[in-house]
């Protein structure tokens, strides 16, 4: 059964709408033509040949004075991402065909990689390609003038990013020019181990869940003698912080940063915390919550000891590679284990449907000043990113998420796994997609929330100072 480009025509439309400026085996993509020029390069690609696996073209090489060259690509497609196996293969095939090389730095994305990259720019060692945030995260290296605009790099290839729908690719909020060129778009939502569920006598939530419902079947589950919810609250609480601010909110003006703790968005923002204490107080998050990394709280939830896990769209891979034998070899998936796992939304509350979730397209390609400035690098930095945005490769990675293509092809369900398929139904139910406040919020003015997390839900530190603590920092970066 054809589920007609169901995940990506659907978030399409619901994303012109109201996005704000934030693994299976599948067939070998084709991949895009090298780039075209307004002016010849000193050496003209030549068209490449056919691919062993598709009947489709593969990229043309991508040629300089000085003959084949090497790359630096930096992205997040490491570790658990269900898209790290795409990312190598959609490599090594522009490899194979440019004759050009790629040296990746590849790794997982959390705070340390956006220090990490950030100091990279600050120091000269930036990649030449980078698959990063679009948002407040890349002010820094935007402001320094670090990256190239995609307009600019249309002036002399004019078919980059052709194939995307302009209005979907985000701004950069430092000054509302266009870098990045997306990939695969996001989405939060609540991963269910329904065996928990059953063995506690509650129903697998629904559409029309509501924060009450979700308050008694914690408790139900925590009777049974489950940890309700699988989370790190001293590692990663990054999660219940959006949603639990987003539930006092509405997609109106959940991208609204508050002038103070005590005004109406501070106080949404407050009324969130103390609704992650009262659910810590109430015992229904694990024992060590607050010590826990985040890897073992999803072994947690993996083992069938804690129910819900609230995560993103990336976490499709993760828990699929835990129903297998072998994480790397999908041949191996027990599918007996992967059926008692679901997709679902975060319980609504207030004015907030539940079917109001947080996604968009976040992330995207960059090409470096530095490469751009390389004339034996920009022609292959070009190449590179055309050829893993191009309509063969982004529907591998896009998947069950969200994509900019102009014309998304049609969705095979057979070619996708049983929570992938569940995720796609999720989906078809959204009411709206809203960018996550937290990536222009960023950084050192989330540390008394973030990293104070602990602090708040014990008590030592009310949630009203620590949201004014982090209101003070957001300031001070303006000035």
């Amino acid at each position: 059964m054809k589920l007609k480009k169901l995940a990506a025509v659907l978030m399409t439309a619901i994303m012109t709408i109201s996005l704000a400026g934030c693994g299976s085996s599948a067939p070998e993509a084709a991949a895009a033509d090298a780039p075209t020029r307004t002016e010849a390069p000193a050496a003209e690609a030549p068209a490449a040949d056919k691919t062993d696996k598709t009947e489709t073209a593969a990229p043309a090489e991508t040629e300089t004075a000085s003959g084949p060259v090497e790359i630096t690509v930096t992205t997040t497609f490491a570790g658990e991402d269900s898209n790290a196996q795409n990312y190598k293969d959609a490599v090594a095939q522009w490899e194979a065909a440019t004759g050009n090389t790629v040296s990746d730095t590849s790794a997982t994305s959390d705070e340390t990689f956006k220090t990490r990259i950030i100091t990279d720019f600050e120091t000269g060692s930036e990649p030449d390609v980078l698959f990063f945030f679009s948002g407040a995260d890349a002010n820094d290296f935007v402001n320094a003038g670090k990256v190239v605009s995609i307009d600019d790099i249309r002036a002399e290839f004019p078919e980059y990013a052709s194939n995307m729908n302009d209005d979907l690719i985000a701004a950069s909020p430092a000054n509302g020019v266009k870098y990045a060129v997306p990939v695969n778009g996001y989405w939060e939502a609540m991963f269910v181990n329904t065996a928990v569920l059953d063995a506690a006598g509650v129903a697998m939530p629904d559409a029309g869940y509501t924060w009450d419902q979700f308050l008694a079947d914690c408790q139900k589950i925590k009777d049974a003698g489950f940890a309700p919810i699988a989370a790190a609250l001293g590692n990663i609480p990054h999660y219940w912080w959006e949603f639990a601010i987003f539930n006092q909110q509405t997609p109106a003006n959940h991208l609204n940063i508050p002038g103070a703790a005590d005004d109406a968005t501070g106080a949404q923002w407050v009324a969130g915390l103390e609704d992650i204490k009262d659910l810590y107080e109430r015992g229904f998050f694990p024992d060590n919550t607050l010590s826990a990394t985040d890897d073992e709280t999803f072994a947690m939830f993996t083992d069938g000891k804690a129910a819900f896990l609230l995560d993103g769209s990336w976490k499709v891979g993760g828990i699929v590679g835990s129903c297998q034998s072998d994480p790397e070899d999908p041949s191996t998936l027990d599918t007996e284990k992967l059926s008692h796992f679901d997709v679902t939304y975060f319980p609504g509350k207030g004015n907030r449907k539940t079917t109001d979730m947080i996604g968009g397209l976040s992330m995207g390609y960059y090409i470096t000043t530095k490469a751009w400035e390389d004339p034996d690098k920009r022609a292959a930095a070009v190449s590179f990113v055309e050829h893993m945005t191009s309509d063969a490769v982004v529907p591998l990675f896009a998947q069950h998420t969200a994509s900019a293509l102009k014309n998304a092809p049609a969705v095979d369900e057979s070619q996708f796994n049983a929570l992938q398929v569940k995720a796609m139904s999720m989906m078809s139910g959204v009411t709206s997609l809203t960018g996550a406040v937290q990536d222009l919020f960023n950084g050192d003015c989330r540390v008394s929330t973030f990293d104070g997390m602990p602090e708040i839900v014990v008590g030592n530190v009310s949630a009203a100072d620590a949201v004014q603590e982090g209101i003070d920092v957001y300031k001070d970066t303006l000035e």
